[in-house]
């Protein structure tokens, strides 16, 4: 597999400082509100890239964060904590907006398919282990103490903006809503460990430490729960683009500072979804979540399926629209999967052009968009459908869109209304016959009839090019 790394900012091959082993971290949500279906682009996308690598024959130990605490209203470690701000909205203690809404995150990744990571971990569940990097920090004169604060003191780094060559409108959402200067920072790029007592009196979340009590900033969280539950050795770590930038940046800085050597080598980042009238976010514009779509008819899988139809890199354009194209398309696929029988033989010769045609669009940096239309060849090869529902089911182990189960529904659907048309009483098929007979001859009144006369019998007409059916009101 050859994937983008934002660190060399080249196409390289996948390796692992383990044989077999990926040690992959990916930044979880700030459990303050819904994720909106932005957020959940990057979520989709770090799935198939977790699924591709394990259909590859790697073991995937994949860790997530959630935070729950230190996430500022501005990514560059000023304004409200973002806990504390859903909070007060909804008038609720900070732990009960997490729960609410880490449940509320999870339930929604299951309607994607998105996989659990092995490991999940509340940021307040790791005080003891920001303390402890911080103290190391401090040590080794990698941060200071200002202001009653704890900074990392980004001037002791030979290179800080490991990420610098992305997009300028990348680099400044680390800054994006009005960031106001810290004073009590050397240096304009250095950054919080630690908030004390000295700074957001109204914190409901505040722990003892060595520096005083406070809290801490929200970049320590991820570098400390990586450690704890992947080791020093991280192999890949994915997030959204957004995050480049100061996050990402900020993990490398203290991480490998702490350490004293090299820490994460690749690094997998999303780009935007973005609306007709810009990049999506819970402050602008209508607030697009997976329920939403749900009210709105549509498919989380559909949504899914919208996803994988672009490439990871590049920005992809929500709108209802596309969405319904999307919708469109995947439920004819579905139905032409319905149509498959599992009958014929298995050859194993006669399918590895097309998995080794999946093979090559997936391990082409996460070419989902190619990956895909892989589907459709199979439905076109000169197969069984025992082997073509073999291949839909292994490429779909990485794809996740329910492609069989969707498929089995849809099949045991048609035959139960196949069954029920055929259960027609006595006399039903020649009120059909009677009703094509009068619309023919345009005898609307004679129809109208005809139909109430079914109705009364309580089945209803429907209409289809074969003719008219009959089911059950």
């Amino acid at each position: 597999m050859k994937l983008y790394n934002s660190i060399t900012k080249t196409k390289d091959d996948f390796y692992t400082h383990e044989p077999g082993v990926v040690k992959m971290y990916t930044c979880g949500p700030t459990v303050y509100h819904f994720a909106h279906i932005g957020n959940l682009r990057s979520y989709i996308m770090e799935d198939v890239l977790q699924k591709a690598l394990e259909h590859e024959g790697y073991n995937v130990q994949r860790c997530m964060n959630i935070t729950d605490v230190g996430h500022l209203t501005s990514d560059a470690d000023t304004g409200e904590d973002k806990m504390l701000k859903g909070a007060r909205r909804e008038h609720k203690t900070v732990m009960e907006i997490a729960k609410f809404y880490t449940d509320a995150f999870f339930a929604d990744c299951e309607k994607l398919n998105i996989k659990r990571p092995g490991m999940i971990e509340p940021a307040t569940n790791c005080i003891p282990e920001f303390i402890t990097m911080i103290e190391g920090l401090l040590e080794k004169g990698y941060a200071y103490e200002a202001g009653g604060n704890i900074y990392f003191d980004t001037s002791k780094l030979k290179k800080y903006y490991v990420f610098s060559e992305h997009e300028e409108e990348d680099l400044e959402t680390g800054v994006r809503e009005g960031v106001e200067e810290d004073t009590n920072k050397r240096n304009k790029a250095d950054f919080v460990l630690w908030f004390t007592k000295s700074k957001f009196e109204d914190q409901e979340l505040k722990w003892d430490s060595p520096f005083g009590v406070g809290y801490p900033g929200w970049h320590i969280e991820c570098s400390c729960i990586s450690l704890k539950h992947l080791g020093e050795y991280l192999d890949l770590h994915c997030g959204g683009i957004d995050n480049a930038f100061p996050h990402h940046t900020n993990e490398i800085a203290q991480s490998e500072s702490y350490l004293g050597h090299a820490w994460c080598p690749q690094w997998f980042h999303v780009h935007h979804l973005n609306t007709t009238s810009g990049k999506m976010s819970k402050s602008s514009g209508e607030f697009l979540t997976v329920s939403l779509l749900e009210e709105k008819g549509y498919d989380p899988l559909a949504y899914r399926f919208f996803c994988l139809g672009s490439h990871y890199r590049r920005n992809l354009v929500f709108s209802y629209e596309n969405l319904g194209n999307a919708q469109s398309a995947y439920e004819k696929l579905v139905a032409r999967i319905a149509a498959l029988k599992n009958e014929g033989e298995i050859r194993e010769e006669a399918m590895q052009p097309l998995k080794d045609k999946f093979a090559e669009a997936i391990g082409n940096d996460l070419n989902t968009s190619l990956a895909t239309t892989v589907l459709y060849d199979v439905l076109k090869a000169d197969l069984t459908d025992a082997e073509k529902l073999h291949l839909l089911a292994d490429f779909d182990s990485v794809l996740s869109l329910s492609l069989l189960e969707k498929a089995k529904a849809l099949a045991e659907k048609q035959a139960k209304e196949k069954a029920a048309e055929d259960a027609m009483p006595e006399g039903m098929q020649e009120l059909l016959d009677a009703r094509a007979a009068a619309r023919k001859a345009k005898n609307w009144a004679e129809s109208d009839r005809i139909r109430d006369e079914i109705a009364a019998m309580g089945y209803v007409i429907v209409d289809t090019p074969a003719g008219a059916k009959v089911k059950k009101a």
